[in-house]
């Protein structure tokens, strides 16, 4: 931290005072207390010098996150169903229903795109539409791009009609392959440990 930001640390302050610490509240200059309720402190500084960088263009940033979202729904309904009716904003749901008649999920459908280079988007969310597929491509995404990820989902819906496994047993070039996800919830490992071998002393030469 720099040191001249000192004085507006929110608070109060962790202050050592000889062998004991106590709270600082006498920082006339601090922005004050950060509570829970604000959200994260540091994504709303990170929106708010967004949209101070955009400044008087930020409409254009909303009107490109609104275009690049109706260019990939026009294109993705073609293979997967929309989920509500009406125009979109800067994202849409659309719903992997029909996948399910080839026993294909949301989320092998998320899983292969993996493979083919995309970071999946959001599944099963809202929970009241079934099979759902969340996209939001932003407005930083350029046309190809879109278009490349239209071509990767035309491939998936040709996959799940002629070879369904494929999707099914996706990823497949990922260093990790398809996890146990219920038994990731239910014994969660939260810490790593090295590979026995690792924690062997290694005898001096």
């Amino acid at each position: 931290m720099k040191t001249h930001l000192a004085p507006y640390l929110p608070l109060p302050t962790v202050e050592r005072d000889g062998e004991r610490y106590r709270l600082d509240y006498e920082r006339p200059q601090s922005i004050g207390k950060v509570r829970a309720f604000y959200g994260n402190f540091g994504m709303l500084v990170r929106a708010y010098a967004y949209i101070r960088a955009y400044g008087s263009t930020i409409d254009e940033v909303a009107q490109n996150a609104v275009l690049n979202a109706s260019y990939l729904r026009h294109h993705l309904r073609r293979h997967f169903d929309d989920a509500f009716p009406g125009p979109s904003m800067h994202e849409f749901v659309l719903t992997a229903r029909r996948a399910k008649e080839h026993g294909v999920r949301a989320v092998d459908v998320a899983k292969r795109l993996i493979d083919l280079g995309f970071h999946p988007p959001t599944v099963y969310f809202p929970l009241i539409v079934p099979e759902a597929l969340m996209i939001e491509p932003t407005e930083t995404e350029s046309k190809a791009s879109l278009d490349g990820f239209i071509a990767a989902m035309d491939q998936i819906a040709k996959e799940i009609e002629s070879n369904p496994e494929i999707v099914r047993s996706a990823p497949h070039s990922a260093p990790v392959g398809r996890l146990d996800e219920v038994r990731a919830a239910r014994q969660p490992d939260l810490r790593w440990r090295p590979p026995a071998h690792a924690r062997e002393p290694v005898a001096a030469t």
